[in-house]
């Protein structure tokens, strides 16, 4: 229990992406596209999930056991994954600098790739 306990907390501490609001903030006030109304939503959407991801239960799942640890190891992917989704609707809103190498590639949360028999 001891060892799943620690796979699952360097797993979620691994990949850690950056807070959308966080970014946002990176960004430079001077860009003419951070001071457009798009932008501006942008960024209220990223602060309001942010606002909303600490509301989530986290570490609850532990107690349901080993099930607990998976629920919460896909809890946190998920969480990471709309952080760059967040991140990169107001890189495009309000930069007009290309994307970043860490907010390209596809970040679909539904995971279209994933075929079935």
């Amino acid at each position: 229990m001891r060892i799943a306990l620690s796979v699952a907390l360097a797993a979620t501490l691994a990949g850690c992406a950056t807070s959308p609001v966080d970014y946002g903030t990176s960004l430079s006030p001077q860009d003419p596209k951070y001071a457009s109304p798009e932008c501006q939503q942008a960024r209220t959407a990223a602060a309001d999930y942010s606002a909303r991801e600490k509301t989530h239960p986290g570490w609850a799942f532990v107690a349901l056991g080993p099930y607990g640890l998976g629920i919460l190891a896909a809890t946190k992917e998920a969480e990471q994954k709309q952080r760059k989704l967040f991140a990169r609707a107001v890189h495009q809103q309000c930069s007009s600098l290309p994307l970043p190498k860490e907010l390209q590639g596809d970040l679909n949360p539904a995971g279209v790739g994933t075929k079935y028999p």
